[in-house]
């Protein structure tokens, strides 16, 4: 099955340059944690980094935002500890230690082939929790496509400053995607969400100035699932929102994934 024909209208060169920042920047994993390499293409491999907690605790597959890599997370792994999370976080092409250049199609189509090495880690190491696949302002397109995809391989869906329609997004950022004939294509974000029947939180900052909070409440209004909770982070922006309310966001977290 291939997927890069759903994203295929977004990979104009000069829209790949403006949305996509990678970030080369690798370190060795600390200590617990491990790294994983999956090869996606002839050449082209994507880093992955494990953080593991238990072998019972829900286990979560998280795709980062843009100008992130999976070492920027080394700091942040023993806050989903503290939840009794594991947690697995997947870069892009051309990200941290990945090889090859990002693009839309490619990106979609590598979060399957993530996803499918991810559940083998978790089969080898005999991690018998629960999965979860979560993904954050660009990442949110990878997760929302698996949760779409695979619906009866996961037990969630966890979107933290999503976006629900890329010619919106493109337009609020000053990319002219009007101008250029870029709209609305068959399966954006808010079209994918419309057939995801699993539980899903998300969440967002009050005062997002990258993408607004309307794009959230557009993804949960629309997500097919009555399973679903929005968790609005008071005064947060894009970049702050972990921060703003740590017990608040690590609260929603730890009640989704142990099923409360």
């Amino acid at each position: 099955m291939t997927y890069e024909s759903d994203y295929a209208a977004l990979d104009r060169p000069e829209l790949v340059q403006f949305v996509f920042y990678p970030r080369k920047f690798a370190t060795e994993p600390p200590r617990g944690a491990s790294d994983h390499v999956v090869p996606v293409a002839d050449a082209v491999s994507i880093s992955c980094r494990f953080y593991a907690h238990r072998l019972d605790s829900p286990t979560i597959l998280f795709f980062h935002g843009n100008g992130e890599v999976v070492s920027d997370y080394d700091y942040i792994a023993p806050m989903y500890h503290g939840i009794g999370a594991n947690l697995f976080v997947a870069d892009y092409r051309g990200y941290g230690a990945s090889t090859g250049s990002p693009s839309f199609s490619t990106m979609v189509a590598d979060s399957h082939r993530i996803f499918e090495a991810f559940l083998e880690v978790l089969r080898q190491g005999r991690y018998s929790g629960p999965v979860f696949v979560k993904g954050r302002s660009l990442g949110s397109v990878s997760a929302i496509e698996l949760a779409a995809a695979h619906p009866d391989r996961m037990h969630g869906l966890i979107v933290e400053s999503g976006f629900a329609s890329t010619p919106r997004l493109m337009a609020r950022l000053g990319f002219p995607a009007e101008r250029l004939g870029i709209r609305d294509f068959r399966f954006p974000n808010l079209t994918k969400i419309r057939t995801v029947t699993v539980p899903t939180l998300i969440i967002h900052g009050e005062y997002d100035s990258i993408i607004p909070l309307e794009e959230g409440k557009d993804l949960y209004e629309n997500v097919a699932t009555e399973r679903k909770r929005l968790v609005i982070i008071p005064n947060a922006d894009h970049n702050d929102i972990l921060v703003r309310d740590t017990a608040l966001y690590f609260g929603a977290l730890q009640e989704f994934v142990s099923g409360r």
